[in-house]
């Protein structure tokens, strides 16, 4: 069917890291397309956009006291130290307990900060399991200058549980500025940093055995050093179903991040419209309705994954120093809609439905309402994606202001 050459094409797309599904589901929603049996197809489709809607993640960060760590887990949250729910920074640390930091947008997203494994009152080897080990999806090791002994015998218990962990070196920005300082003639910025990394990989093998990679990060500008690779590395390992949620769970501080989000949005969209075209050939249940309704808080939730919600752009707006209203004038977003706002778009396309339903009937009704949601699903993403580029780029951005966006739907589905 040409459904199946379709979903391949689709997803070839998609580099393996930055797909939403496995291997295996892709060919096992292709197969049963290819024999006709469509509520199979269905039902996987159902079942994998379930788990990545609903998949939790709980990431481990731990460290001793003065590493970073705090700071840390909140870049990862994209959030500022003094916002509510931050993790406080600047304090000894006191509690033996682990302590959970929700994810300020995806309540599924969890980061739990551990104490150091240094600093607690049970000896090392009980460490894992008095932290709970066998509930995280993986391990963030924090250092800030050379990682510890009680660091690498940590390393190598979770090595030992068959589980995931990556060392981080934080404040890099910090010893770049003190090298600077100290030896401005001879001040070599990739030679600091190469020192570095040879160092913290030197001693990580005398203690074991091995040399994992070393992520040198700055907290305040994870757009700089090794964050991007960071990120990349993680998507790689995560099981499919848990790399969307980890996606979205970053903030869109480059262009790279950005583009991964848009890819990984673009995918559940294109699943989504599979799920529901299949709803509309078996035919099941007819919900277009109620999934209208949907819509407009879908396309918010998009502003917010993009850092395009009303409170982020009021912080953007703040930084730039002008109102919110004249930073929206600069981005595309708000005028993509801008003809007769006084209508919600899901009452337009509820419109359009309904006259063609009065004429042609409901299934040809229904095809075209998931042709036409999923071409302004697209859309908006796309423009999301370019506004928060272009929001990265603020020179740029000042300089001009963006008229409405209009589009025009391919004819095929007028």
């Amino acid at each position: 069917m040409a459904w199946a050459s379709s979903i391949d094409a689709f997803f070839k797309n998609f580099k393996r890291e930055s797909q939403i599904l496995s291997e295996e589901t892709i060919i096992l929603i292709k197969t049963h397309i290819q024999e006709n049996n469509l509520q199979d197809a269905f039902s996987v489709i159902h079942t994998a956009l379930r788990d990545i809607e609903n998949a939790p993640l709980n990431i481990a960060v731990t460290g001793e006291t003065g590493t970073g760590k705090s700071t840390f887990i909140n870049a990862l949250m994209g959030m500022g130290q003094e916002e509510d729910g931050a993790a406080p920074t600047g304090v000894t640390e006191t509690t033996m307990e682990r302590v959970p930091y929700p994810h300020p947008k995806l309540p599924q997203v969890t980061i739990w900060d551990l104490p150091g494994i240094g600093s607690t009152s049970f000896p090392p080897e009980n460490y894992l399991k008095e932290m709970k080990f066998a509930e995280y999806d993986f391990f963030i090791i924090i250092s800030a200058s050379r990682f510890k002994e009680n660091d690498a015998k940590l390393a190598e218990a979770i090595k030992m549980m068959k589980m995931n962990f990556y060392f981080v070196r934080t404040k890099i920005d910090n010893d770049i500025y003190n090298e600077k300082k100290s030896k401005p003639k001879a001040f070599n910025k990739e030679n600091v940093l190469m020192k570095i990394r040879g160092d913290c990989s030197k001693q990580l093998k005398e203690a074991l055995s091995s040399e994992p990679p070393v992520f040198l990060v700055s907290n305040f500008d994870m757009s700089d050093y090794d964050f991007p690779k960071l990120q990349t590395t993680l998507l790689g390992e995560l099981p499919a179903h848990k790399r969307h949620v980890f996606m979205l769970s970053l903030n869109s501080v480059t262009e790279d991040t950005i583009n991964l989000k848009r890819d990984f949005l673009k995918q559940k969209v294109f699943l989504e419209a599979l799920k529901a075209g299949a709803l509309a050939i078996i035919p099941l249940v007819g919900k277009i309705r109620d999934d209208l309704e949907d819509l407009n808080e879908t396309f918010n939730l998009y502003r917010s994954y993009f850092g395009l919600d009303d409170a982020s752009l009021e912080n953007i707006a703040q930084d730039f120093g002008m109102s919110t209203d004249e930073l929206k004038v600069r981005l595309r977003f708000p005028n993509l809609f801008a003809e007769g706002n006084d209508v919600s778009l899901g009452k337009k396309l509820l419109n359009y439905i309904e006259l063609i339903s009065s004429v042609t009937g409901g299934p040809f009704a229904a095809r075209f309402y998931y042709r036409k949601t999923y071409y302004l699903q697209n859309l908006f993403l796309e423009t999301a994606a370019n506004d928060a580029i272009a929001l990265l780029n603020r020179e740029d951005l000042l300089e001009k202001k963006v008229g409405p966006f209009i589009s025009k739907a391919p004819d095929y589905w007028e």
